[in-house]
């Protein structure tokens, strides 16, 4: 069977500075091992280092995507024939949403580092969810995504 082709796939990945975190992180835990010698040192700057990276890449690997009819958001898999209209929210939008604006029964793929946003209704009776907060850096694709899938699952 093939995949169906997604029409919007993006990675929302850590930025640069943050890997520049990580390995200070790793050159830290080097220098607290530096009096117990050389092979601690270095057992200390491999080991934090790449626990430090490892928590890096889990956190900056979360996807948005839309294939097919369905909105897959991190761990989330909704269809969209349960999703209303779609809204870019540029930076000051996106940061209203998801501060004093946010509603508590949200779903939300939030990534602080990203500034701009998406929020899609959710549509279902069933569903408490009141809306999908989806940190995008291209909001416009994504909408576009969202509503030719829509109109796609309908025809």
């Amino acid at each position: 069977m093939v995949a169906p082709a997604a029409l919007h796939d993006e990675r929302l990945t850590a930025p640069r500075s943050w890997w520049l975190i990580a390995a200070g992180i790793g050159v830290a835990c080097a220098l607290m091992l530096f009096p117990f010698g050389p092979l601690p040192l270095l057992c200390g700057l491999v080991g934090g280092g790449a626990l430090a990276a490892v928590c890096v890449s889990s956190y900056g690997s979360v996807r948005v995507r839309v294939v097919a009819d369905s909105l897959i958001a991190g761990d989330a898999r909704i269809p969209v024939s349960a999703l209303g209209e779609a809204e870019a929210l540029d930076a000051g939008q996106a940061r209203a949403w998801r501060t004093y604006k946010a509603d508590t029964r949200a779903h939300m793929v939030l990534r602080g580092y990203v500034p701009t946003a998406v929020r899609v209704e959710v549509t279902d009776p069933q569903d408490p969810t009141p809306y999908v907060y989806l940190s995008t850096r291209h909001p416009q694709r994504l909408v576009e995504a969202l509503r030719s899938a829509r109109e796609s699952a309908v025809a």
